[in-house]
């Protein structure tokens, strides 16, 4: 009979004195993780009609810069007119010499504006949001202590997000084996970012303030996109529906045709209806 007092884990593992990279180490996305940059091939990528080129995915990080894009064409605006390619990740597009020329981080999203001379890339969703809002002049507010809050939380999502993505999401849904200290430890990190928010959107609509603006469009894509169970498939496990502020918030969001456009972007899964693998045009939702 085992010693039930005994509390000593079964499986430990001790860390090298020097760490040394086993391809394919586990995991969903294993085929495509590796510990140095750089492109793998050379391919050089597409240029279509309009000055901006988004290379994408519909993750949540890719998400946030069409729906950007589909918000300042819905406010009139014609020069944020832009062609959308996909970037498999699941294939190591990210890795090609063309794209790793735009980000040489080889992760999507990335950019290219072409109405400027010499053409402008730009990469990190968080960056290109910012560089759009700049360049048009909307969903950023003109008020300094509105513009302050809005990228306190701008900000806010950038740090927070990889405890959500490459945290919980990973462990609770891609690891290989289900462990319980790294999934509760990112779930108690996850539910007190979904408090923060909850907190913060029970006396403002929106994270800014008053008005909608890039902060809601960054927090949405990830934390919006997890509350309304679209992500993870965590919605039940997280309760999110306790909280109800982010709720209300989230589903508001939902609701604008802009979003409902830019979220499916460069999406290649779900249902058909929700998959636009190419965008070039507004008669592409058609």
């Amino acid at each position: 009979m085992s010693d039930s007092t005994n509390t000593e884990p079964t499986n430990i593992y001790t860390p090298p004195k020097v760490w040394k990279w086993e391809a394919g180490n586990g995991g969903k996305f294993a085929n495509i993780n590796r510990p140095v940059s750089g492109a793998t091939h050379e391919k050089a990528l597409p240029v279509g009609e309009h000055p901006l080129q988004v290379y994408s995915l519909a993750t949540p990080n890719g998400v946030k810069v069409t729906v950007m894009l589909e918000e300042l064409l819905a406010l009139g605006f014609k020069e944020a007119e832009y062609d959308a390619w996909l970037i498999d990740i699941t294939e190591g597009d990210q890795f090609s010499s063309g794209f790793v020329e735009i980000n040489p981080n080889s992760k999507i999203p990335a950019m290219m504006d072409h109405s400027v001379s010499p053409p402008q890339r730009v990469f990190e969703s968080g960056a290109i949001l910012l560089y759009l809002a700049e360049k048009f002049g909307a969903f950023i507010p003109k008020d300094p202590v509105a513009k302050t809050e809005c990228m306190n939380w701008v900000f806010w999502q950038m740090g927070s997000a990889p405890f959500l993505g490459g945290g919980f999401g990973h462990f609770y849904a891609y690891a290989p084996e289900k462990f319980e200290y790294p999934i509760n430890r990112f779930t108690m990190e996850v539910k007190r970012q979904l408090d923060v928010l909850d907190k913060r959107l029970a006396d403002n609509p929106y994270l800014a303030g008053e008005e909608y603006s890039i902060a809601d469009i960054l927090v949405w894509s990830w934390y919006g996109a997890l509350v309304l169970g679209r992500l993870y498939d965590a919605a039940e496990f997280l309760d999110v529906d306790s909280y109800k502020n982010v709720m209300r918030w989230a589903k508001a969001i939902d609701l604008r045709p802009a979003v409902q456009r830019g979220r499916i972007v460069n999406r290649t899964w779900g249902e058909t209806f929700e998959q636009l693998r190419e965008r070039h045009s507004a008669e592409d939702f058609i």
